[in-house]
Protein backbone atom coordinates (compact mmCIF):
# COMPACT_ATOMS: atom_id res chain seq x y z
CA UNK A 1 0.00 0.00 0.00
CA UNK A 2 1.60 3.41 -0.87
CA UNK A 3 1.33 6.23 1.76
CA UNK A 4 2.55 10.02 0.89
CA UNK A 5 4.57 11.33 3.07
CA UNK A 6 5.63 14.87 3.43
CA UNK A 7 9.08 16.01 5.19
CA UNK A 8 8.40 18.80 7.82
CA UNK A 9 10.80 21.45 7.26
CA UNK A 10 10.44 22.40 11.35
CA UNK A 11 12.67 18.69 12.48
CA UNK A 12 14.40 17.93 9.28
CA UNK A 13 18.18 18.93 8.20
CA UNK A 14 20.75 18.18 5.38
CA UNK A 15 24.06 18.86 7.11
CA UNK A 16 28.11 18.41 5.31
CA UNK A 17 31.71 18.13 6.22
CA UNK A 18 34.20 19.13 4.69
CA UNK A 19 38.21 19.00 5.23
CA UNK A 20 39.37 22.13 5.76
CA UNK A 21 43.17 23.67 5.46
CA UNK A 22 43.71 19.58 5.40
CA UNK A 23 43.69 19.26 9.29
CA UNK A 24 40.04 19.87 10.27
CA UNK A 25 36.40 19.12 9.00
CA UNK A 26 34.64 21.80 9.13
CA UNK A 27 30.68 21.39 9.63
CA UNK A 28 27.74 23.22 8.35
CA UNK A 29 23.99 22.46 7.46
CA UNK A 30 20.58 23.92 5.72
CA UNK A 31 17.52 24.53 8.04
CA UNK A 32 14.90 24.48 4.59
CA UNK A 33 14.69 20.84 3.62
CA UNK A 34 10.79 20.34 1.54
CA UNK A 35 9.45 17.37 -0.34
CA UNK A 36 7.87 14.29 -0.45
CA UNK A 37 8.13 10.35 -0.39
CA UNK A 38 5.46 8.11 -1.63
CA UNK A 39 6.41 4.74 -0.21
CA UNK A 40 5.03 1.13 -0.49
CA UNK A 41 6.91 -1.03 1.71
CA UNK A 42 5.43 -4.11 -0.10
CA UNK A 43 7.40 -2.77 -2.91
CA UNK A 44 10.10 -0.16 -2.98
CA UNK A 45 9.86 -0.05 -6.84
CA UNK A 46 6.89 1.92 -6.50
CA UNK A 47 8.23 4.37 -4.08
CA UNK A 48 9.78 8.03 -4.87
CA UNK A 49 11.56 10.39 -2.80
CA UNK A 50 11.50 14.61 -4.73
CA UNK A 51 13.25 16.57 -2.14
CA UNK A 52 14.56 20.51 -2.28
CA UNK A 53 17.11 22.41 -0.18
CA UNK A 54 16.85 25.97 0.16
CA UNK A 55 20.89 26.98 -0.10
CA UNK A 56 19.79 30.77 1.23
CA UNK A 57 19.28 28.38 4.81
CA UNK A 58 22.75 27.64 5.06
CA UNK A 59 24.85 27.93 8.61
CA UNK A 60 28.46 26.81 9.18
CA UNK A 61 28.23 29.03 12.37
CA UNK A 62 30.39 31.97 10.94
CA UNK A 63 28.39 34.51 8.83
CA UNK A 64 31.24 35.54 6.85
CA UNK A 65 31.90 32.00 5.87
CA UNK A 66 28.07 31.75 5.30
CA UNK A 67 28.52 34.65 2.81
CA UNK A 68 31.16 33.02 0.97
CA UNK A 69 29.60 29.84 0.27
CA UNK A 70 26.32 31.57 -0.67
CA UNK A 71 28.13 33.71 -3.40
CA UNK A 72 29.54 32.55 -7.11
CA UNK A 73 32.62 31.23 -5.73
CA UNK A 74 30.67 28.39 -4.64
CA UNK A 75 26.56 28.09 -4.41
CA UNK A 76 25.77 30.97 -6.24
CA UNK A 77 22.25 31.05 -4.90
CA UNK A 78 20.98 34.29 -7.17
CA UNK A 79 21.26 32.07 -10.62
CA UNK A 80 20.78 28.22 -8.15
CA UNK A 81 18.07 29.04 -5.55
CA UNK A 82 17.70 25.60 -4.96
CA UNK A 83 19.21 22.47 -4.32
CA UNK A 84 16.97 19.37 -5.09
CA UNK A 85 16.86 15.53 -5.30
CA UNK A 86 14.70 13.19 -7.27
CA UNK A 87 15.21 9.07 -6.91
CA UNK A 88 15.31 6.98 -9.78
CA UNK A 89 15.84 3.83 -7.83
CA UNK A 90 14.85 2.35 -4.14
CA UNK A 91 15.81 -0.99 -2.89
CA UNK A 92 16.47 -2.76 0.46
CA UNK A 93 19.93 -2.93 1.59
CA UNK A 94 20.12 -4.97 4.53
CA UNK A 95 18.02 -3.69 7.48
CA UNK A 96 18.37 -0.07 5.62
CA UNK A 97 17.32 1.41 2.30
CA UNK A 98 19.54 1.96 -1.18
CA UNK A 99 18.33 5.15 -2.88
CA UNK A 100 19.88 5.97 -6.44
CA UNK A 101 18.55 9.39 -7.74
CA UNK A 102 19.99 12.58 -9.27
CA UNK A 103 21.10 15.35 -7.23
CA UNK A 104 21.18 18.75 -8.72
CA UNK A 105 23.55 21.46 -7.38
CA UNK A 106 24.76 24.92 -9.00
CA UNK A 107 23.01 23.50 -11.89
CA UNK A 108 25.01 20.30 -12.01
CA UNK A 109 23.01 17.29 -11.56
CA UNK A 110 24.77 14.03 -10.81
CA UNK A 111 23.47 10.40 -9.77
CA UNK A 112 24.37 9.73 -6.19
CA UNK A 113 23.36 6.81 -3.72
CA UNK A 114 22.09 7.89 -0.63
CA UNK A 115 22.55 5.15 2.27
CA UNK A 116 19.04 5.24 4.36
CA UNK A 117 18.77 4.26 7.71
CA UNK A 118 15.33 4.03 8.78
CA UNK A 119 12.35 4.33 8.28
CA UNK A 120 11.70 4.86 12.13
CA UNK A 121 8.23 4.50 13.43
CA UNK A 122 5.84 5.49 12.98
CA UNK A 123 4.20 7.46 15.88
CA UNK A 124 1.56 9.74 16.77
CA UNK A 125 2.81 13.27 17.82
CA UNK A 126 1.00 15.52 20.40
CA UNK A 127 -1.00 17.00 17.35
CA UNK A 128 -2.59 13.65 16.63
CA UNK A 129 0.00 13.70 13.27
CA UNK A 130 1.00 9.90 12.13
CA UNK A 131 4.97 10.45 11.91
CA UNK A 132 8.15 8.50 10.71
CA UNK A 133 12.24 9.48 10.78
CA UNK A 134 14.55 8.17 8.39
CA UNK A 135 18.43 9.55 8.49
CA UNK A 136 20.61 8.76 5.15
CA UNK A 137 24.17 9.71 4.21
CA UNK A 138 26.57 10.16 1.18
CA UNK A 139 29.47 11.20 -0.08
CA UNK A 140 30.23 13.89 -3.08
CA UNK A 141 33.32 15.40 -5.01
CA UNK A 142 31.77 19.00 -5.02
CA UNK A 143 34.46 19.34 -8.26
CA UNK A 144 31.63 17.33 -10.01
CA UNK A 145 29.11 19.74 -9.36
CA UNK A 146 30.84 22.87 -11.06
CA UNK A 147 32.16 23.92 -7.18
CA UNK A 148 35.81 24.02 -7.62
CA UNK A 149 37.02 27.32 -5.61
CA UNK A 150 39.83 26.94 -3.76
CA UNK A 151 43.13 28.03 -2.47
CA UNK A 152 46.78 26.86 -2.40
CA UNK A 153 48.61 26.10 0.95
CA UNK A 154 52.02 27.45 1.35
CA UNK A 155 53.00 24.08 3.04
CA UNK A 156 51.28 22.27 0.18
CA UNK A 157 47.81 20.81 -0.30
CA UNK A 158 44.25 23.28 -0.39
CA UNK A 159 42.76 24.67 1.49
CA UNK A 160 39.40 22.57 0.68
CA UNK A 161 39.03 19.11 -0.07
CA UNK A 162 37.13 17.38 -3.08
CA UNK A 163 34.71 15.15 -0.62
CA UNK A 164 32.26 16.59 0.67
CA UNK A 165 30.03 14.33 3.28
CA UNK A 166 26.14 14.69 3.32
CA UNK A 167 23.89 13.84 6.63
CA UNK A 168 20.53 13.80 6.27
CA UNK A 169 18.10 13.76 9.17
CA UNK A 170 14.06 13.80 8.31
CA UNK A 171 10.90 13.83 9.86
CA UNK A 172 8.06 12.73 8.01
CA UNK A 173 4.24 13.77 8.12
CA UNK A 174 1.56 11.35 6.89
CA UNK A 175 0.02 13.77 4.20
Amino acid sequence: MKTTWKIDPAHSSAHFVIRHLMITNVRGGFSNVQGTIVWDADDLAGSSIEATIDPSSLNTGDPGRDAHVKSADFLDIEKYPAITFKSKRITQDGDGVKVTGDLTIHGVTKEVVLQVDGPTGPEKDPWGNTRVGASATTKIKRSDFGLTWNAALETGGVMLSDDVKNELEVSLIKA
